[in-house]
C-alpha cells in the first residue's frame, strides 16, 4: 500500500501542476484575444470614419477624385478587417482544440483519481479496526519502525483528504472547460458571420471603386486641368518656402557676422535654444503627432502614378490628409510661427520653425496664430478649408530640414 500512496502522491502533484498550467495558459490566451479584439475594433472605427467622409463627399451628387481616394482607403481597411477576423477564427479554432485536449486530459486524470480513491476507501474499510492498527504499530522491530508506521497512517489519511478535494477541483475545472468550449463555438459562429458580412462589404466597395474609376475616366480633360492647377499651386508654394528659407539663412548669416560668430554657409545659424529644439524634434522622428485629429492619407509624398489618368505621374512635396468638415490643423511640435501667407489653391499657409526644421500647414480657411508666436505641440493653429463644391476638407502638410524636403510619414507616429 506504501507504493500505492507514492503513486497517488505523484498523480496528485502532476494533476495540480496541470491545473496550474491550464490557468496560466488561459490568462496568456486572454491577452492575445484582447489584442485581436482591440485591433478589430480600431479598424471598424476607421471604416466608420471613411463611411462618414464618403457620405459627405456624395452630398454633391458629383463623382470626384476625392470619392475614389476614400473608396481606395476603405478597401484597404476592409481587407485588414478580414485578415484580423481570420486571425480571430484561427485563434478560436486553436482554443477549441486546446480545450478539447484539456477535457480529455481532465477526464483521464479524474478517472485515475477516482480509481485511486476507491482503492484507498477499500483499504481503509479492510483496516478500519483501531485494534489492528495498534497491533501493526506495536509489532515493529524497534522504535524507529514504529514511528514510521505511525506516520504512514497519518500520511494515508491526509492523502485521502487531498485526493477527495482534488477530485472535486478536477470535476469543477472539467465543467468550466466544457462551458468554455460551448461559448467559444458560439463566438466562432459570430466571427464567421462577421467574416461573411465583411467579404460582402469589401466586394461592394470594390464594385463602387470600379464604377467611380469608369466615371472619372470620362472626365479626363477636367482631371488634367485640376492636376495642372494643383501643380502650379505646388510650384508657387515651394518657391515661397524656398524664399523664406533663403531669407532665414541670410538673416542668420547677418546675425552671425554681427556677433563675430563663425561664418555659416547654406545652413541656418541656430542659437543654443534653437539647437536644442532642433535636436528634440529630430529625436522624436516617428513619434510626432499628426497635424489633424482624424483623417486619411489622400496624397502620399514623392512621385507616384495618378489614380485615374494613365501614364501621368504626380509629385507631392508632402502629404495630403482628408478629414471631416470643421477640423483644425494642429502643430506637431513646439516651435515659432515664422510666416503666414496666402497661396492660390492652398488658401492660408502657416509655417512653423522648430530649430533647423520647418513644418508647413496649407489650405487653412482661418488662422488662429500670428507671426512670431510660440506654439506648443498639438496646439490648434487654424481651421481647415472645406471645398463646398466637392465637400472636401483636406490639409496639405510638409516637413523641411533647411532646404531639404522630408517625407512626413517617416516623422509622424503610426496610427
Amino acid at each position: 500500500m506504501t507504493l500505492a500512496i507514492t503513486e497517488s502522491a505523484i498523480l496528485i502533484k502532476y494533476t495540480v501542476l496541470f491545473l496550474f498550467l491550464l490557468g496560466f495558459y488561459s490568462g496568456f490566451s486572454q491577452v492575445e484575444k484582447a489584442n485581436l479584439e482591440a485591433n478589430k475594433k480600431k479598424i471598424e472605427q476607421e471604416i466608420r470614419y471613411t463611411n462618414d467622409l464618403l457620405n459627405q463627399t456624395r452630398k454633391t451628387k458629383k463623382t470626384s477624385l476625392n470619392e475614389l481616394i476614400i473608396l481606395d482607403d476603405q478597401i484597404k481597411k476592409r481587407e485588414a478587417l478580414i485578415i484580423t477576423i481570420n486571425h480571430e477564427i484561427i485563434y478560436m479554432d486553436h482554443q477549441i482544440s486546446m480545450n478539447n485536449d484539456s477535457i480529455r486530459k481532465l477526464n483521464n486524470d479524474l478517472k485515475k483519481l477516482k480509481d485511486e480513491y476507491a482503492e484507498m476507501i477499500y483499504y481503509a474499510f479492510k483496516n478500519k479496526n483501531f485494534y489492528n492498527r495498534l497491533m501493526f504499530i506495536f509489532a515493529s522491530d524497534d522504535f524507529n519502525q514504529a514511528y514510521r508506521r505511525s506516520k504512514y497512517f497519518q500520511q494515508y489519511s491526509s492523502y485521502r483528504k487531498v485526493q477527495a478535494e482534488l477530485i472535486q477541483i478536477t470535476q469543477q475545472e472539467l465543467e468550466r472547460k466544457t462551458e468554455e468550449i460551448e461559448n467559444q463555438k458560439i463566438e466562432k459562429e459570430a466571427l464567421l458571420n462577421d467574416q461573411k458580412t465583411a467579404l460582402s462589404q469589401l466586394a461592394a466597395a470594390r464594385t463602387g471603386k470600379s464604377r467611380t474609376v469608369r466615371s472619372l475616366t470620362k472626365k479626363e480633360i477636367e482631371l488634367k486641368n485640376q492636376l495642372k492647377s494643383k501643380e502650379k499651386a505646388a510650384t508657387l508654394l515651394q518657391k515661397a518656402i524656398e524664399d523664406i528659407i533663403a531669407e532665414e539663412i541670410r538673416l542668420a548669416e547677418e546675425k552671425a557676422r554681427t556677433e563675430a560668430s563663425m561664418k555659416i554657409k547654406h545652413e541656418m545659424s541656430l542659437t543654443p535654444m534653437e539647437l536644442k529644439l532642433s535636436e528634440n524634434f529630430e529625436n522624436n522622428k516617428g513619434k510626432l503627432p499628426w497635424p489633424s485629429e482624424k483623417g486619411i492619407i489622400s496624397g502620399t509624398f514623392g512621385e507616384h502614378p495618378h489614380p485615374v489618368l494613365k501614364k501621368v505621374k504626380i509629385n507631392n512635396n508632402g502629404i495630403d490628409i482628408l478629414t471631416s468638415e470643421g477640423s483644425n490643423a494642429k502643430a506637431i511640435f513646439d516651435g515659432v510661427v515664422t510666416r503666414i501667407m496666402n497661396v492660390p489653391n492652398y488658401n492660408n499657409v502657416v509655417i512653423i520653425r522648430h530649430g533647423e526644421y520647418l513644418t508647413v500647414y496649407s489650405n487653412l480657411n482661418e488662422v488662429f496664430v500670428k507671426k512670431g508666436e510660440k506654439v506648443k505641440t498639438w496646439q490648434d493653429i487654424g481651421y481647415i478649408f472645406t471645398d463646398k463644391e466637392e465637400s472636401k476638407t483636406e490639409l496639405h502638410f510638409e516637413i523641411w530640414k533647411a532646404k531639404t524636403l522630408q517625407n512626413p510619414l517617416h516623422w509622424l507616429s503610426a496610427r
